[in-house]
């Protein structure tokens, strides 16, 4: 008798494989801001005391980021270039691109 069950298990092994396999599949990363289309995404990000949050710029044009306050202030980032930084406080963190300030976001930790 022939079982069933091979053919689901090859399901699992290849949705697993593209990263669709669930409790196995990679997570993404809660601490990443994107810069991408003169937009920081997502705009706001909630945090927990402790965290570090990386922003990474995926636009063909340089970004800062710069807090309101002047507690962080990256260099101009070019594509793909990152800038780190850890919030130790809770608070409410707004921060803007210096180049472009249109690009405005909030980090809230709590």
């Amino acid at each position: 008798m022939r079982s069933h069950l091979a053919p689901i298990a090859l399901i699992i092994l290849g949705l697993t494989a593209l990263g669709l396999g669930g409790p196995l599949a990679a997570a993404p990363d809660a601490d990443r801001i994107v810069i991408d289309q003169f937009i920081f995404q997502p705009t706001t990000l909630t945090i927990k005391a402790g965290s570090t949050v990386t922003w990474q710029n995926e636009d063909e044009e340089p970004h800062t980021v710069v807090s309101a306050s002047g507690l962080f202030r990256s260099a101009a980032l070019d594509t793909h270039e990152q800038f780190s930084f850890t919030f130790s406080k809770p608070g409410t963190y707004p921060f803007v691109c210096s180049i472009h300030p249109q690009m405005i976001g909030t980090i809230v930790v709590q």
